[in-house]
């Protein structure tokens, strides 16, 4: 025997059912009864990068951390979801594991749905090659980016091999937001090596707009910025697939008679 339900205790009680009482009421009165309306899927998903990204090595529990092991799966994901059309990467990190950070950026980079990234907060260090791999990027006007040299922690052998290796570290990075980006190799080096303005390294910091005049970011904005041209991408990549989709159907493909 099923358990009685809400309506059905209402009525042993004596207890009116408000919901079948409006409707009545709204019947009797001629007014259109209430219509509950639709609810709206967003086929926009929101991912952020937040604190240090954590490489191979865990960092302490106190230590606000974006794990790259739990990015690059919730990527794929959206690449193979056809519910999500377009991806609002949201970042406000110092930086961290540089070939974890690459890794990430690498992968936003190769992603064939649309991207638009906003830099609110910081943008730092190995944050902005994940910055610049989207297809669009912005920055918000008291956020701040700061490029410098890479730097390795932990024990270090002091022979030639190793700054080579670094070196090579850096040309990683400097290739990858040069690419991405309208900033010239020349430029990003002059600011990455520049002295005086930081006071314990060396380096530049970059607030809002000053990104955008040196061609690193794309334009100042805020999440309705992000948002809106995130939404021309998506709607520019559905015009293209429906047209390629017409011309599919009008190609008449010949079979090779045996």
């Amino acid at each position: 025997m099923r358990p009685p339900g809400v309506r059905q205790l209402r009525e042993e009680v004596g207890e009116p059912d408000l919901s079948r009482a409006r409707r009545a009421e709204g019947r009797e009165s001629g007014e259109p009864a209430e219509v509950t309306p639709p609810r709206r899927v967003s086929s926009i998903h929101t991912l952020v990068i937040i604190g240090q990204i954590e490489g191979h090595v865990v960092l302490p529990a106190q230590n606000k951390t974006t794990k790259y092991e739990h990015v690059i799966p919730q990527l794929v994901a959206i690449e193979e979801n056809p519910d999500i059309e377009g991806l609002l990467l949201i970042l406000n990190t110092v930086g961290g594991d540089v070939e974890a950070g690459l890794a990430l950026a690498e992968m936003v980079a190769s992603m064939s749905k649309p991207t638009v990234s906003l830099v609110l907060g910081g943008g730092h260090s190995i944050g902005g090659p994940v910055a610049v791999a989207a297809d669009y990027s912005f920055i918000a006007p008291t956020a701040t980016m700061t490029i410098h040299p890479i730097r390795m922690n932990g024990l270090v052998i002091g022979v030639p091999q190793t700054y080579e290796y670094l070196d090579k570290m850096q040309d990683r990075v400097v290739h990858f937001i040069t690419q991405h980006s309208h900033i010239s190799e020349e430029k990003y080096r002059e600011l990455m090596f520049r002295t005086g303005e930081l006071a314990r390294d060396i380096g530049t910091v970059l607030v809002g707009k000053d990104a955008v005049e040196i061609g690193l970011i794309d334009a100042v904005g805020g999440v309705e910025d992000a948002l809106d041209k995130l939404h021309q991408l998506v709607a520019a990549r559905r015009l293209a697939r429906r047209r390629a989709g017409r011309g599919r159907r009008g190609v008449v493909r010949r079979v090779p008679v045996q």
